[in-house]
């Protein structure tokens, strides 16, 4: 779920961080607590960036549990960027594009606010590392980001129904509470006071294998799990991101 993210949350002050290494220059929150998606400040202040190539030298980069934050020097201006965990090398160009800018962000884990933040999928270290692979590609979402089918085989619960079946009968679904069991393959918290998840089951429909959904409960990425939830049809939250099929509430069973 490209990001969905993806009305997000943004960052004043590193209180619950480790201090920065005077030779890396990386920094490493303490906090267990993990920041799977920051929680949204100002809900006016989301805005998608346009699809041009930015590159900027890395100065700085702060860790957190799911996140990595970035600060680039682009044009002799200093650029937050925020980017699923990922190993960064000061000094190193970095190449983006695209992105969702938050204004106004607080994170929690860090304790800090930042004016702007870009939220992104990743960043790479040549124009062709940003280029979506073929394989795969989120089918939920008409921003794409690449979405990977695990080596998954759940039976189905009694009662419940498989992904395949939800995506070739979706409007016999729609607005009905279904039941699935499947994998955790995807993790997002407190995204517009819900927390997402992406599921998938080993079934599969005309290239859909991954279902997102909404719930106000906790999850494991990897935990094999029963939701039930209401099925609802062409979501659209705005900025780019509508949902083919989204289970609203889903709650464990």
């Amino acid at each position: 779920m490209r990001l969905i993210f993806i009305s997000i949350s943004i960052i004043i002050l590193i209180s619950s961080c480790q201090g920065q290494d005077k030779k890396t220059g990386i920094q490493n929150s303490k906090d267990k607590k993990e920041e799977c998606c920051p929680e949204q400040k100002n809900e006016t202040g989301k805005q998608m960036t346009g699809s041009a190539m930015h590159e900027g030298v890395l100065q700085e980069a702060i860790q957190t549990n799911s996140y990595t934050y970035l600060r680039l020097k682009e044009n002799n201006n200093d650029v937050w960027l925020a980017v699923p965990k990922m190993q960064a090398d000061l000094g190193k160009t970095y190449y983006y594009k695209g992105g969702m800018e938050m204004k106004n962000f607080h994170s929690k884990e860090l304790g800090r606010d930042f004016e702007v933040v870009i939220f992104l999928e990743k960043v790479a270290l040549s124009p062709d590392g940003l280029k979506t692979p073929e394989h795969a590609t989120d089918y939920t979402s008409n921003v794409k980001s690449t979405i990977v089918k695990t080596e998954t085989k759940v039976e189905p619960v009694q009662g419940g129904i498989t992904i395949a079946e939800l995506f070739a009968n979706k409007e016999k679904y729609a607005g009905k509470m279904v039941k699935i069991k499947g994998k955790i393959t995807k993790y997002n918290k407190a995204i517009m006071k819900k927390n997402w998840i992406h599921i998938q089951d080993g079934t599969e429909y005309n290239g859909k294998f991954d279902v997102v959904a909404t719930s106000n409960q906790e999850f494991t990425i990897g935990d094999v799990v029963t939701i039930e939830g209401k099925v609802a049809l062409d979501k659209d939250f705005g900025y780019g991101y509508t949902y083919e099929i989204l289970i609203e509430d889903a709650v464990k069973k």
